[in-house]
């Protein structure tokens, strides 16, 4: 019986934790300065009138698998250089669109930063991200 009512403390300490830490998790900011920020709406409109844009995932491997933005390539924020997205935008005023989970993960946030760091100038931020996009219902391709 002890035994049982330890696991059960332990149970709720692990999921109070685990929703304490996700409370806890940054929002990003509502803006970049130097980068523009969309909407899904805003996204969809930009994917069809500039076919040369260039749109990065910027989430785990994993989660690109399960479903991403037609067209997005993938390369997580940690692992982005400045030589990986010379491949994919050569030309630094070639629009480029970022995104990752939406407003509480910073993954697009930072890469939107490097990328305006390495001197891109055509940055767009879809800083509602994933979650945004598959609760408008929008079109997903997944592997």
């Amino acid at each position: 019986m002890l035994l049982n009512v330890k696991k059960i403390f332990i149970c709720f300490l692990v999921l109070f934790s685990v929703e304490v830490w996700a409370e806890k998790k940054p929002v990003m900011p509502e803006n970049i300065s130097g980068a523009i920020t969309l909407s899904a709406e805003e996204v969809v409109e930009q994917i069809l009138i500039n076919p040369d844009l260039v749109v990065v995932d910027s989430r785990k491997k994993t989660e690109y698998a399960k479903g991403h933005i037609e067209g997005a390539v993938n390369i997580l924020n940690t692992e982005m250089n400045r030589q990986d997205l010379e491949k994919i935008a050569p030309d630094k005023t070639k629009p480029i669109l970022f995104y990752c989970n939406g407003v509480r993960c910073m993954r697009s946030y930072s890469a939107v930063s490097m990328a305006l760091d390495w001197g891109y100038k055509n940055i767009f931020w879809f800083r509602g991200g994933w979650s945004e996009w598959t609760e408008k219902r929008l079109p997903v391709i997944s592997e």
